[in-house]
C-alpha cells in the first residue's frame, strides 16, 4: 500500500450501462462525468440502447451532453441494438476487443481500454492516452513532465500480462497524489 494507498478492486457489470458511462466520462472530469451520468440515468431509466436511440436531444442537453458524446452515445447504443456483443468482449484478447469496439464511432482506443479493464475484466490492459495515468508514472518513475503515450505504451510492455494491475495501482497513486480520484467509473 505505500505510497498508493488502498488500490480498489473496482469492477461493472458489462453492458451498455457500464459503456455509457465510459463514454460520458470522455474528457472530463470524474467530478463531472459522475454528475453528468447521474443526470442521465435519471433521466433515461432504464438506461437502454433503445432508449437512447428514442431520446429526444433535448433530454440530452439537459443531462449535460455535448453534442459529439452525444452522437457517441447514439451510436454506440445503434451498434449494440445492430450486434456489438459486449458480454463476448472478455472472451477475445485484447488487441481482438479493442479492434471490434473503436470500428464504432464514438469509442476510440482509451473507452475500449477502460471497458475492457473495468467491465470485461481483463487484466492485461493499460491505458496509455489516460492523462491521470500519464501524470501518475512520471511522478513515481521521475519523468518529467509525464511521459508521452508511445513512452507509455513500451513502458507498460514490460508489465503484461499485468498492465491492469498497473494501472489500478498508478491510479492509486494519483489518488494519494493529487487527493482526487482520476480513474474512469466502473
Amino acid at each position: 500500500r505505500g505510497m498508493a494507498g488502498e488500490v480498489p478492486l473496482r469492477l461493472s457489470e458489462p453492458g451498455f450501462r457500464s459503456l455509457a458511462s465510459i463514454v460520458v466520462s470522455q474528457q472530463v472530469s470524474r467530478a463531472s462525468a459522475d454528475a453528468i451520468f447521474g443526470r442521465l440515468t435519471k433521466l433515461v431509466d432504464p438506461l437502454t440502447p433503445q432508449a437512447i436511440l428514442a431520446a429526444d436531444e433535448a433530454i440530452f442537453r439537459e443531462a449535460g451532453l455535448s453534442r459529439p458524446k452525444q452522437r457517441g452515445l447514439i451510436a454506440v447504443a445503434q451498434a449494440v441494438v445492430d450486434g456489438l456483443d459486449l458480454d463476448q468482449l472478455s472472451l477475445l484478447d485484447a488487441t481482438q476487443a479493442i479492434t471490434a469496439m473503436t470500428r464504432v464511432s464514438g469509442i476510440g482506443p482509451w473507452t475500449a481500454e477502460v471497458y475492457l479493464l473495468f467491465a470485461a475484466g481483463h487484466p492485461d490492459v493499460f491505458p496509455a492516452r489516460d492523462v491521470a495515468l500519464q501524470s501518475a508514472v512520471g511522478h513515481a518513475l521521475g519523468i518529467d513532465p509525464r511521459p508521452p503515450e508511445k513512452t507509455l505504451i513500451q513502458l507498460a510492455e514490460s508489465w503484461s500480462p499485468w498492465r491492469g494491475v498497473a494501472s489500478r495501482l498508478f491510479w492509486a497513486y494519483y489518488r494519494e497524489l493529487k487527493g482526487r480520484d482520476a480513474a474512469p467509473p466502473a
